[in-house]
């Protein structure tokens, strides 16, 4: 089930980058510029076939992506060592959104969107189900708190089914 669902967003990701489909939207995922580095002022991972494919592997070997600091964790060694990580790196710690309150914005400015998302904000938005899933297995205790994770990874699953089903 898991690989198939892998399977669907890699081959979604890669009809958008065929297609070069880019929407002008009110910005889902703002950018707080912290590491002052021009060049990634928007920043993307993928921009090529070859980077879908990365992203793949690299969600398949396994990937911790949490808030602060070295957000973005990957099992692989090697994988973690290629130059084009630090692109992910960057959208990881300061791109996707970390607090519940920012999650939950987004998940519900996510449902009440009627067109497609950009390849740009469905690649983040897949990130933010990565990070929000992840948080949520670490949600001790507090069955308020936990629920509100869980409702806002449901939202965001939600968001990118509806996203990859027909047209």
């Amino acid at each position: 089930m898991t690989q198939w669902w892998a399977l669907l967003v890699i081959a979604h990701l890669s009809v958008y980058l065929a297609a070069g489909q880019q929407r002008h939207s009110k910005a889902l995922y703002p950018y707080r510029m912290r590491r002052g580095a021009f060049s990634l002022i928007n920043p993307t991972f993928q921009s090529s076939e070859e980077d879908v494919n990365l992203l793949f592997e690299i969600l398949l070997a396994g990937v911790q992506i949490q808030d602060g600091e070295r957000a973005l964790l990957i099992a692989d060694e090697e994988l973690a060592s290629l130059r084009s990580v630090e692109k992910l790196e960057v959208i990881c710690e300061d791109v996707l959104p970390k607090s519940l309150p920012e999650v939950r914005r987004l998940a519900a400015e996510l449902g009440r969107r009627r067109r497609p998302l950009s390849w740009q904000d469905f690649e983040r938005t897949v990130l933010t189900l990565v990070y929000a899933a992840q948080t949520l297995a670490r949600v001790d205790g507090q069955q308020q708190r936990r629920e509100a994770w869980t409702d806002a990874v449901t939202q965001l699953f939600r968001t990118l089914q509806r996203d990859l089903g027909p047209s």
